[in-house]
């Protein structure tokens, strides 16, 4: 039986500290008031006998002489496959009026699986977005982070990958998520069809700080277990600088010395444990993780997407609602795109480097220059490369979206122009009667869409 101790030595914040012994680090305690509420804390410092715990529902209502009673073990989540299509707090409680799970309670923040069995990563995600497929392949139990700035659609991209991606499940953790943002997710996933396949742990800006620390840690150990059962899990966060800077106000409380911009010393070591959960399993599942992180002012030398950044294996670079193709980087993509189809790294290259180009020519018309005819068609390239393969709202296969690459570049380019191999040119580039054809396909689409919305019009 666990000694109960009913004197508090001092409340900061949501912060209280007991004296006590044989207590252990993240180990859980039950803080019970006068009038019999409990609430659940969490031991966030030791020094000596004196114990600092982070109360989950805040230190409103507590007094010096309530009770608390540590639990001998630290926080645990239930694992079952009934946890499917349900939404969970940043406690692992209920959020969406359902039963709550207890059986088969597994361990919170456990340490990184051993290298040894761990496999290297050798399979392609498909997310039906060509900047990701195409020119920045995600793989099977990498971590990549989604650099943007506040006002950009990275929840909107997170939701889409959610629905679209080739994985077994989903596991969606919402760090000091607005409430708008948690319904979007919500109503997008069911809407999708998707919910059934997904778990959520989703903790709101209106609730307590230490939830927010604990989701990473919820998702990445539900992952994990599922994963083992040989299921390949792609977890999704938003975001982790929410998370950085929960890490930040505790250590303020905390009356810890703090390091650049006010985060603490370790901020580095508590992402990386985060990040490192990502795994491919020997003959089992995996692990993929997948983590909107904002960067304020746009400042990539900020202190959390700077981190990140030497954890992760790439990033994604959100910018002015696309994929940025030049602040983007998957550093396993090579793993991957040899194995798709023979003119995937071609393309990939190809029309990157023509983008770039374009860009050149957009600065010298800015400028007033003198536009010569390559210079033009390098112009309708762009906006063709733009509109048809960076818009976060095209939604083609693989396959789709080379196929579709190779047009763009027969209308607006002779094949010497390009710098592609004699070979693949002789094999992908399309005849004219294919592109005559696709032109007239894609213009009785347009005519579809005008007629119905001409005759919803009139039903009006």
């Amino acid at each position: 039986m666990r000694q109960v101790y009913n004197k508090i030595r001092q409340i900061t914040g949501n912060v209280v500290t007991v004296q006590a012994e044989g207590v252990s680090y993240e180990e859980l305690a039950e803080v019970t008031t006068r009038r019999g509420a409990k609430s659940l804390a969490q031991v966030i410092k030791l020094d000596g006998d004196m114990v600092s715990l982070q109360v989950f529902s805040g230190s409103r209502g507590l007094s010096v002489n309530d009770e608390i009673r540590f639990l001998g073990r630290p926080m645990q989540v239930a694992f079952s496959d009934n946890m499917m299509g349900r939404i969970f707090d940043g406690a692992g409680n209920p959020r969406d009026n359902g039963p709550a799970i207890t059986e088969n309670l597994i361990p919170v923040a456990g340490p990184s699986v051993n290298p040894a069995k761990r496999i290297i990563p050798s399979r392609m995600i498909r997310t039906n977005i060509p900047m990701i497929d195409v020119f920045n392949s995600l793989v099977v139990s990498q971590k990549l982070p989604i650099f943007s700035i506040s006002g950009e659609p990275y929840n909107e991209l997170l939701a889409r990958i959610a629905l679209q991606a080739e994985v077994d499940m989903i596991i969606l953790g919402g760090i000091k998520l607005k409430y708008d943002d948690y319904m979007f997710f919500r109503n997008k996933l069911e809407e999708g069809g998707a919910l059934y396949r997904s778990i959520m742990f989703v903790n709101t800006a209106a609730e307590p700080i230490v939830e927010s620390l604990m989701v990473p840690d919820l998702c990445l150990a539900v992952a994990e277990n599922f994963a083992l059962q040989g299921k390949d899990v792609l977890v999704l966060l938003s975001d982790m600088t929410n998370f950085a800077d929960a890490l930040k106000e505790i250590a303020i409380t905390m009356e810890q010395v703090p390091s650049n911009r006010g985060y603490p010393g370790d901020l580095y070591s508590q992402l990386a444990a985060r990040y490192e959960k990502a795994v491919d399993f020997e003959n089992s599942g995996s692990v993929t993780v997948l983590a909107a992180t904002t960067m304020p002012g746009d400042d990539v030398t900020h202190p959390v997407p700077d981190n990140t950044g030497y954890i992760t294996e790439g990033q994604f670079y959100l910018h002015d609602g696309a994929i940025d193709p030049f602040g983007s980087l998957s550093r396993l993509k090579q793993q991957v795109n040899g194995k798709t189809r023979e003119d995937h790294r071609a393309i990939m290259d190809g029309m990157i480097q023509l983008y770039s180009q374009y860009r050149e020519t957009e600065e010298k018309r800015a400028m007033g220059f003198r536009m010569t005819d390559r210079d033009n068609r390098l112009l309708k390239y762009g906006e063709m490369f733009v509109s048809q393969m960076m818009d976060l709202s095209v939604n083609i296969t693989l396959e789709e979206a080379l196929d579709r690459g190779w047009k763009i570049l027969a209308d607006c380019f002779q094949p010497k122009e390009t710098g592609f191999r004699s070979e693949l040119v002789s094999k992908f580039w399309p005849q004219k009667d294919d592109v005559k054809k696709t032109d007239a396909n894609d213009k009785a689409d347009d005519d579809t869409d005008v007629n119905a919305t001409q005759e919803s019009e009139k039903t009006e």
